[in-house]
């Protein structure tokens, strides 16, 4: 008997007849014996039909309400998963994140894990219940509601799986695990049979949908070794554990494009020490995450910084800049009309002239280059938007992972 965490993401839970798909699976490996916890994420579309009435009310809402607001999708989920369990004879219970032991700080709508008490579900493990934990969410020590941020849910099963010492952590989506490039844009994209953590990490922060960037960084810290497949079919996944030696073979792993980005230029700003940290203190302090960071060589005492920012989070950057530069002078302008594409393999780390190789590409594409950054196991570009797709599949092409 193995113990099992799944989770099940929006589109694998999105109506009803999905939802019995899910419970049907479910029963297959409860029957062979096993042990299941379950996370469920809000049924596709609810959160964002949500985010849209708030925003319809004031366009920036309260983050504390938001979370009261968004921790409704997964719990009418959890609830209609367990009514389907229950339908076809297998014993199952609903927790929201808050029942499940799930304890995090006070960063309201992208809260971190702080602990799991896992009492109450041993309980009702070794009772013989399947537990369906509601994704995304958990409260702080004074009882409030609190929410992961997007893509929350899986950091919820890869957080239980580690405080239950699960055998095995199962993430379903709508997709067979994790390709060389988005599918929907490459055509020949190829289904990896296993990445690494680093990997996983780089692809999910550089805009790759198939799991949530502080999921994989959790897994990674405590060893849980997970499998990314789809609900819709048996077909194995790709998993996702340690670096091994063979990896490091390939070149490049994947290509990865983020639409969902802001350019920030804050320009004509004082060139002395204290400024940038003036600047990046502000978005801090308002939980805003920066990406890309260059800074010009200052110039008759004034310099420029230009970096990203998640797109959603353009208009609290506004407003978290503007007192900032009231300090240090100058003024921020902001460019949505461009997207971040990245090439990324630890096999980085012993190959040369992947940069040459990744700017040779572009360069043949008519694809200007706005900015650079890079690490020991990726390059990234920021471009227009409106090339990131061809730029995807040229890149691509160019590496031979078509080929893989």
């Amino acid at each position: 008997m193995a113990r099992i965490v799944q989770k099940y993401g929006g589109t694998s839970v999105g109506d009803v007849d999905r939802i019995k798909n899910v419970a049907n699976r479910i029963k297959l490996v409860r029957d062979a014996g096993n042990e299941l916890v379950v996370v469920v994420s809000a049924r596709a579309g609810v959160t964002n039909e949500l985010i849209a009435r708030a925003k319809a009310i004031t366009p920036l809402p309260s983050e504390r309400e938001m979370d009261q607001l968004l921790a409704i999708g997964e719990q009418e989920t959890i609830a209609l998963t367990a009514m389907a369990l229950h339908a076809i004879g297998v014993d199952a219970v609903s927790y929201t994140g808050a029942q499940a032991g799930i304890v995090t700080d006070k960063v309201h709508t992208k809260a971190k894990i702080k602990g799991i008490d896992a009492k109450a579900l041993e309980k009702d493990l070794h009772r013989g219940k399947v537990i369906i934990v509601a994704g995304f969410q958990g409260t702080d020590q004074e009882g409030q509601t609190t929410t992961l941020g997007r893509g929350g849910s899986d950091l919820t099963a890869i957080a239980l799986a580690a405080a239950i010492k699960a055998d095995k952590c199962e993430i379903y989506t709508d997709v067979d695990g994790v390709y060389t490039a988005d599918p929907r844009v490459v055509k020949d994209a190829k289904k990896l049979q296993e990445i690494s953590y680093d990997e996983m990490l780089e692809l999910a922060s550089l805009g790759s949908k198939v799991m949530q960037t502080r999921s994989v960084e959790f897994a990674a810290k405590y060893g849980v070794v997970f499998e990314v497949r789809s609900s819709f079919n048996n077909n194995p996944g790709t998993i996702v554990k340690q670096e091994v030696a063979y990896m490091e073979k390939v070149m490049v792993r994947g290509v990865a494009v983020d639409k969902d980005q802001a350019k920030v230029v804050v320009s004509n700003i004082a060139d002395k020490p204290g400024t940038a940290a003036t600047v990046f203190r502000a978005l801090a302090d308002a939980s805003i995450n920066v990406d890309m960071i260059v800074q010009n060589v200052g110039r008759g005492g004034l310099a420029n910084l230009t970096f990203t920012v998640p797109l959603s989070e353009k208009d609290k950057a506004v407003k978290a800049l503007a007192p900032a530069l009231k300090a240090v002078g100058g003024e921020a302008t902001f460019d949505e009309k461009i997207a971040k594409l990245s090439v990324v393999g630890v096999g980085m780390k012993t190959h040369s002239g992947v940069a040459a190789a990744l700017f040779e590409a572009l360069a043949k594409a008519g694809v200007n280059l706005e900015l650079i950054s890079t690490s020991e196991i990726k390059i990234s570009v920021v471009i227009a938007k409106d090339q990131a797709d061809e730029a995807a599949r040229v890149v691509h092409a160019a590496f031979g992972l078509d080929k893989l």
